[in-house]
């Protein structure tokens, strides 16, 4: 019984890690609405060079 729990606690996170490896396509949209709320943002206040390399280093990141 214990080897059990300890084999479903260690394989449980490689199977939560392995579903999350694909992006579908609701992920793709909320992105895309993301990125579009984020230029109407910038129309207005645009950023300056911190947030702009921040934001490059997310992107690389990411």
């Amino acid at each position: 019984m214990l080897t059990l729990l300890r084999t479903a606690v260690l394989a449980l996170p490689l199977v939560a890690v392995a579903a999350c490896h694909n992006e579908g396509p609701a992920e793709r949209a909320g992105k895309s609405i993301d990125n579009a709320g984020q230029s109407v943002k910038d129309a207005i206040d645009p950023p300056g060079p911190a947030e702009k390399a921040g934001r490059a280093i997310d992107r690389t990141v990411n």
